[in-house]
């Protein structure tokens, strides 16, 4: 795991792991964060549309960046979120877009 500026702690690509992957994404409002985060890309933490509370949303993308399907970083007194698109593709081909074309 490799933190980003002393904090954020996500696993290296080749520690990414497909249950983790899976499990991140099985949540509905983890899925919607991905969903608004591959239209969007990189987005702050508060702009992100959910009908949970602050920490609620904390405890998800934690999980979602923990599960190596997200990245953070610190821009000031923001936090961005943006998606392992890159990754996602290479280790687990057409994942993502199938997770993302599912109706919802």
């Amino acid at each position: 795991m490799t933190a980003m500026n002393g904090e954020a702690v996500f696993p290296e690509r080749d520690e990414i792991r497909i249950e983790a992957v899976l499990h991140a994404l099985a949540d509905p409002v983890r899925l919607d964060v991905v969903r608004q985060l591959a239209r969007s890309g990189e987005v702050a933490c508060g702009a992100l549309d959910v009908s949970v509370s602050k920490s609620t949303l904390t405890h998800h993308l934690r999980t979602l960046r923990e599960a190596g399907v997200t990245v953070s970083r610190q821009q000031g007194t923001i936090r961005l979120q943006s998606l392992r698109r890159k990754d996602l593709d290479e280790l687990f081909p057409g994942l993502l877009d199938g997770v993302l074309a599912a109706r919802h």
